[in-house]
């Protein structure tokens, strides 16, 4: 039959999420960082998902598709949780994670804590209105700096860590933090990158996004070497 469905532009989506929690039917997920309407039964057409949509990469149109099933969408909502919990995308389990100080014996307290403090960490994947993004302190690091560094939880600690490749991912962070600092009270930006000059991909997205938020926002820039010192910062 024919009749209204949306329409997601893979080419527009930013992987926000924020249509994920829009749709009260479950139709779209988040898939490898893009929204995807999983099945037409389960889309009722009236398009709650398109004015959360900050980059409009939701449309509605009319073609075949199968009708609108309220009792798949009404079973599908109700083993939603279990299955997202076992095997969903990690942008659909987005949590806190409570870090208490803790009292060590001497034998232990060589043992490394971690200082991540909420899930996911990529940044295609962290939805923009993520509770933990509320006046916070926002590390935004690119991958390999984790990887260089050789107690790089130090610079974690007490911040909300966000992490991407600026060479590897596909386009740019620039709209993401854009939403993320303009919809949240962010208290401070550190930038955590490497040496190399691709990294300075995720210093000119985090810059166009602080312009572009029209916030004062005190922010940093840290440069770890190759051999894992720090550089700068």
């Amino acid at each position: 039959m024919k009749r209204n469905i949306i329409k997601i532009d893979e080419d527009k989506c930013n992987g926000c999420g924020l249509c994920v929690s829009a749709c009260h039917e479950g139709a779209i997920e988040l898939i490898h960082g893009k929204a995807k309407l999983m099945r037409d039964d389960y889309c009722d057409g009236l398009g709650n998902c398109l004015p959360v949509c900050p980059t409009n990469a939701i449309t509605i149109e009319e073609r075949e598709a199968a009708e609108f099933d309220e009792e798949a969408v009404k079973m599908h909502m109700e083993n939603k949780q279990p299955k997202t919990l076992a095997c969903g995308c990690p942008g659909t389990q987005s949590k806190a994670i409570e870090r208490r100080p803790e009292i060590k014996t001497v034998a232990e307290s060589t043992e490394a804590t971690s200082q991540l403090r909420q899930w996911p960490v990529q940044i295609k994947l962290v939805p923009v209105n993520a509770p933990y993004f509320e006046n916070a302190n926002l590390l935004i690091a690119a991958d390999c700096t984790a990887y260089a560094h050789a107690n790089f939880h130090s610079f974690m600690k007490n911040k909300i860590t966000i992490i991407g490749c600026p060479k590897l991912d596909e386009g740019d962070y620039s709209d993401k933090l854009t939403a993320i600092i303009k919809n949240n009270n962010i208290k401070s930006v550190t930038v955590i990158r490497m040496e190399v000059p691709c990294c300075g991909g995720i210093v000119n997205a985090t810059t166009e996004a602080l312009h572009n938020s029209g916030k004062m926002i005190p922010w940093q820039v840290v440069t770890i070497g190759t051999d894992g010192t720090v550089i700068e910062g």
